[in-house]
């Protein structure tokens, strides 16, 4: 069986352009560092602080390119350090979120809404989907192997013709299965 590579998500902020310019100054151009496992998705060098009413968050990773919504994406630790009541949700499902305060080098910018922890979630092409039998926004399971093997349930699947095939838990998720980026888990339907 076609087994689907992991990929595990340290907490990062995706930000609008109006929000870069905010942050980082007028015209900034975010600078790319690293490539992620999605095609046309970025690490970069900017970071930014983010403030809750309990406690800061300093230097978070911020993610390209720009999107037109600002997002921050977190762990339920890191909503407990912040001081935020975190939601579980599928990525830009903004409604209904928690805001914080984010600071860059430039500029600080208040969000009304946008931290979420991120709902668990395999993206793949139509083939893929075809391939697994499964079908964009349905939920699965996946079996992990090993010495912490385990099942994730209520795993969202994502299809979109510009998705590379990869799950992505955050980094307690991952911690707690023994998991790290390229390992290989099992859909389950």
């Amino acid at each position: 069986m076609k087994k689907i590579p992991m990929g595990l998500s340290n907490r990062h902020v995706h930000l609008s352009k109006e929000d870069i310019e905010t942050l980082f100054g007028k015209g900034h151009e975010l600078t790319s560092i690293k490539d992620l496992g999605q095609p046309g998705q970025y690490a970069c060098d900017e970071k930014v602080d983010l403030v809750g009413p309990k406690r800061t968050i300093k230097g978070v990773r911020v993610l390209g390119p720009a999107r037109k919504e600002s997002q921050v994406e977190v762990s339920l630790s890191d909503g407990f350090t912040l001081g935020i009541k975190v939601p579980v949700k599928g990525s830009g499902s903004l409604d209904g979120t928690p805001g914080v305060k984010l600071v860059g080098p430039k500029g600080e910018v208040v969000l009304e809404k946008g931290v979420i922890a991120a709902a668990r979630h395999v993206h793949m092409t139509p083939k893929d989907a075809d391939e697994f039998g499964v079908k964009d926004k349905e939920l699965v399971k996946i079996k992990v192997e090993g010495q912490r093997g385990l099942i994730f349930e209520n795993v969202l699947i994502r299809v979109r013709d510009d998705f590379a095939l990869e799950m992505h838990v955050d980094v307690e998720e991952g911690n707690a299965a023994g998991l790290k980026n390229g390992d290989l888990v099992e859909l389950i339907k």
